[in-house]
């Protein structure tokens, strides 16, 4: 600081430490050199995630990955390399870990590289150093506009301009020169406002951002550059002056006002033979003559220079804090779609077609998901990748809901529906983070009488061909890979006849370039018969035919081919015809796709290691002597994970009201546990934050979807459920009441007598929910037939039994505001004690736990095994599988095995034919009754069989063949509700079945 004609200038030399010199009379205010820079850089640093000084910021978000700033330079300059040099030892100061890229000189790789960091969430400001120096011809302006507007910490794009043109200064990213030059004009504690400015340069990257910031801070501006005429007198009027000419020395001492403040910008090199270089840097304005008229200027080296690296540092740290506030989990903002309501209500598809569904990005950017960890398939599907689970590892789960219903009716009491209403209120109408979490529909069904599963009226998920169809491609590629299992066996079979032991084991060990090599899945499979050996050639012959024979015993053959169409002409099927099988046939089945164990594993695992795993023990025979075969022993646990490697991540889609939507996994609810997949529940639940909602389905009734729900779903998740929702009709208690079978279209009159017996069924539901520690709340989804009178006692009846709450829905013609009353008492439910508790112990004896089920959810008095069940249960247990969780097997249209016992049936004796093993999806399932058409009622110890027939299909009789070994076949043909004439030739073909058979 010097005295000049009575005034104290204070001239700040930022970037040259130690280099302010103090003389003359007065009290100068001084700066150190780096005072500043280093005030900012420390200001910066305190709020950079991942720095010593900000461990609250730290804990705050600590799945956030501390990468802030990449400097990618283009082409080889000395200049351009020297400054990102200076950028990355500044940034070094404040930001935990960065990273420079220098990228060859082709502006595909430019574009290329720029279009991957925009997308990537771990970095939040990047720049491309310019002059872009090639010696190929790279368009600057497509280059610097490619840069995402939220990531262009240099300010430069277009978007960015205009944004700073139209004084929109808090949405933007200031140019770092104009930032640094006005935060010096700051520093000098001069107001900018009502100052006269001056601008010398036009430039987009100081000039005209310095004009315009200067504007927009009340400043009077004027522009001027080399072509200005009356140069001299422009400056000359000006409070403030910042110059970006290029040109050395431009601006002469004597053309300053006096007491003006001067941001020189300029770099030049003109010639000094008193260096060593034969050169040195000036700046656009004559500063031995300037500082003497001016009150504040910056010095040439080591003044704007080191100010616009701590602009850059400063607005990298803005950008992700603007981040932050944007992408801080559990914070949604979310745009809801408003329905337009017509009564009579239209069909399912015209109300889902009227809908225009939100792009499917839209619906992930506004539930916080980034958009490296979405796969769009098309504007309204899409995958998520697993990869958000470790990112919000450390975030707290909101309230998990599950949805059942009290035994339906065939044609379904609107779970799905209630699901979808339900969502849409506590999102749409409460403002409350909500995601459902669905099935995928099978196309048997969707093609057949239940139809699509999207929900109905204005509670869809959209659009409803999308979701009822081939989606993403889930269910094809279940159907793929279990068939691959299956062509596996067949294939393993038929070389183990045909070829000797060194021939198989050239097969499996080929040798390549004359070296034998185990893969990995070899070496699990040696390790499993006993031998530590990992050199091929080390195998005894006796070891070698352990490890090529399964000698797999067809008659033990438990996996199917599978199709997802209903085709009854492949249920029975005769394979290995062809003259190439060299006569080795077998009699084998088609099911469909979604009854495949592969289905239940995607529904269950929790990642794709898991899922792998889980294939590994999948079993699919057992070996001659007992032995279970694995897919592991087939060698076939990669491919199945490659064919699924995509069908592990759940689909978004989104509902009628544009509430978010998981549909993933579609598992039947009778031989598999009826729910969605544990993963689409995981991240839904960490995606809404702890104060909101996900909501499930769990299939069929309570007794069914809802007992596996808890019992195998929420045991291998580790998740624990805060609220059930059952849903009731008034139709189907009716039914439960003694009334008539429900037809499509069938309307009642009022009958509160029926409808009070019904009452009974639901009782029995509520108290199967309560029997597990969880609050129950009632949904009576409302029938245009019923009255109020009806539903009200529904309601009431449901009070008395134990429900936390129960109300009438009428969501399927009023969209989310028709299911409000039951968002809200699902909200009070929610805060209410969940001592949530399993059934059982796993570690219980089978033939125990499955007693348990039955007397405790069915109402059973008690179970009996038949020969084949009972043989199963010593088989598994010896095995080592009896710990496993038990998967029943067992009608949907009553609480007890026979369909036609409604109600709240008591006293029966439940009758196991079978039992079979999941051991990859992880449960047994007893097989109740005798299979499809037929219901045992008890079996006396003289082997008297009594049947109850629902199905007059004759075909349905084949099964008896393995279960009946004597005694006397009876047909109850009052239940069977068919002529005499029907119950004769039914018998008829009994008795030629048994005769050729036995």
């Amino acid at each position: 600081s010097q005295t000049s004609q009575g005034r104290q200038p204070l001239y700040l030399y930022l970037g040259r430490k130690n280099q302010c010199d103090c003389g003359g009379s007065g009290n100068a205010v001084m700066q150190s050199p780096l005072q500043l820079v280093g005030h900012v850089r420390t200001r910066d640093g305190s709020q950079v995630p991942g720095n010593r000084n900000s461990r609250a910021c730290l804990s705050a978000f600590p799945y956030l990955t501390p990468i802030f700033l990449r400097l990618e330079g283009v082409g080889n300059r000395d200049d351009s390399n020297l400054y990102i040099n200076m950028k990355l030892k500044a940034a070094a100061e404040v930001m935990p870990r960065l990273l420079g890229l220098h990228l060859p000189s082709y502006s595909w790789s430019v574009l290329k590289c720029i279009a991957s960091l925009n997308t990537d969430p771990a970095v939040h400001g990047f720049i491309v150093q310019l002059p872009l120096d090639s010696d190929k011809p790279i368009n600057t302006e497509k280059i610097t506009n490619a840069v995402a507007p939220e990531k262009d910490v240099d300010g430069l794009s277009s978007i960015n301009a205009g944004k700073l043109s139209r004084g929109d200064l808090g949405d933007c990213f200031i140019p770092c020169t104009p930032k640094g030059c006005m935060e010096l004009i700051r520093q000098t504690g001069v107001q900018v406002a009502g100052k006269r400015a001056v601008v010398i340069g036009r430039s987009k990257i100081v000039g005209a951002p310095m004009h315009d910031l200067l504007l927009w801070n009340n400043a009077t501006v004027t522009t001027c550059h080399s072509k200005t005429s009356t140069l001299a007198e422009e400056v000359g009027k000006a409070d403030i002056l910042v110059v970006a000419a290029g040109r050395a020395e431009m601006v002469k001492g004597e053309w300053i006002k006096p007491g003006a403040i001067v941001i020189d910008c300029g770099i030049n090199h003109v010639p000094d033979s008193t260096k060593a270089s034969g050169k040195r840097v000036v700046g656009d304005v004559a500063y031995s003559s300037a500082k003497e008229k001016a009150s504040f200027i910056t010095p040439v080296p080591g003044g704007v220079g080191p100010m616009t690296v701590a602009m850059l540092m400063q607005s990298t740290v803005e950008s992700a804090q603007r981040f932050l506030e944007k992408f801080q989990p559990g914070k949604w903002t979310i745009q809801y779609n408003q329905l337009t309501l017509k009564m009579p209500v239209p069909s399912d598809i015209e109300i889902s077609q009227s809908c225009i569904p939100k792009p499917i990005d839209q619906v992930a950017k506004e539930v916080g998901l980034f958009p490296d960890e979405v796969e769009l398939y098309g504007q309204t599907k899409a995958k998520i990748q697993l990869s958000v689970l470790k990112r919000l590892q450390n975030q707290p789960d909101g309230k998990y809901v599950v949805v059942t219903g009290i035994t339906p009716t065939p044609l379904g009491e609107g779970k799905s529906t209630t699901t979808v209403g339900l969502v849409q209120a506590l999102g749409a109408h409460l403002r409350q983070n909500v995601f459902a979490c669905v099935r995928q529909p099978s196309q048997g069904p969707t093609f057949g009488i239940k139809g699509g599963a999207a929900g109905g009226g204005y509670c869809q998920v959209v659009p409803m061909e999308e979701f009822n169809l081939h989606l993403t491609g889930d269910i094809h590629a279940i159907t793929a890979a279990n068939n691959l299992v299956a062509a596996a066996i067949d294939a393993r079979i038929f070389h183990e006849l045909t070829q000797s032991d060194q021939a198989l084991y050239n097969r499996l060990v080929p040798s390549v370039n004359g070296v034998r090599k185990f893969s990995d899945i070899q070496i699990r499979r040696l390790q499993k018969l006993g031998i530590n050996k990992t050199d091929p050639m080390a195998l005894t012959k006796e070891e070698v035919n352990a490890f090529v024979r399964l000698d797999i015993d067809p008659g033990t053959i438990t996996w199917q081919r599978v199709l997802d169409t209903n085709d009854r002409f492949l249920r029975k099927i005769t394979i290995g015809q062809s003259v190439t099988e060299k006569g080795f046939t077998r009699t084998a089945q088609f099911d469909i796709t979604v009854s495949s164990e592969i289905m239940a594993v995607l529904a269950l695992a929790d990642g794709l290691d898991d899922m792998k795993k889980r294939f590994g023990r999948m079993v699919v025979a057992s070996s001659k002597k007992g032995i279970p075969v694995t897919a592991d022993d087939l060698g076939v646990t990669g491919a199945l994970a490659v064919l699924m490697k995509d069908a592990v991540k759940p689909n978004l889609m989104q509902t009628l009201e544009g509430t978010p939507v998981f549909v993933h996994a579609g598992p039947f609810a009778n031989i598999a546990h009826g729910n969605s997949s544990v993963l689409a529940d995981k991240i839904a639940l960490k995606l809404v934050g702890k104060d909101g909602f996900v909501v499930t389905e769990a299939g069929f009734g309570a007794d069914i979807g809802m007992e596996k729900f808890f019992n195998i779903k929420c045991r291998y998740s580790g998740l624990r459920p805060h609220v059930v929702v059952l849903v009731a009709t008034v139709r189907a208690l009716k039914m439960h009441g003694g009334g008539p079978a429900v037809s499509t279209g069938e309307g009642f009159q009022q009958n509160l007598q029926l409808v009070a017996k019904g009452c009974s069924n639901l009782t029995k539901q509520i108290q199967n929910a309560r029997m597990f520690g969880v609050p129950v709340v009632v949904a009576v989804n409302a029938f245009k037939t019923d009255t109020k009178a009806e539903l009200a006692l529904v309601v009431q009846h449901a009070k008395e039994a134990g429900a936390f709450d129960a109300v009438e829905c009428t969501h399927w013609a009023e969209g989310g505001k028709g299911a409000l009353a039951l968002a809200r008492a699902v909200q009070r439910a929610s805060q209410a004690p969940s001592n949530f508790k399993f059934l059982y112990n796993v570690e219980l004896p089978v033939v125990d736990k499955i007693r348990l089920i039955a007397q405790q959810v069915y109402g059973a008095r008690d179970i009996e095994l038949l020969p084949e069940a009972q043989e199963k249960v010593a088989l598994y247990t010896k095995q080592g599988f009896g710990n496993l969780p038990i998967c029943m097997a067992k009608t949907h249209l009553s609480l007890s095995h026979d369909p036609e016992q409604k109600g709240a049936p008591t006293g029966f004796v439940l009758p196991i034919r079978d039992i079979r093993a999941s051991v990859g999806a992880g449960f047994l399932y007893p097989l109740v009754g005798t299979g499809l058409g037929l219901w045992p009622i008890s079996v006396a110890s003289t082997k008297c069989v009594l049947w109850t027939i629902f199905c007059s299909t004759i075909s349905a009789v084949t099964p008896l063949a393995s279960l009946v070994s004597g005694g006397t076949f009876l047909v109850n043909r009052h239940n069977m509700n068919r002529d005499q004439v029907t119950c004769s030739r039914f018998c008829q073909q009994a008795k030629n079945h048994f005769v050729t058979r036995r």
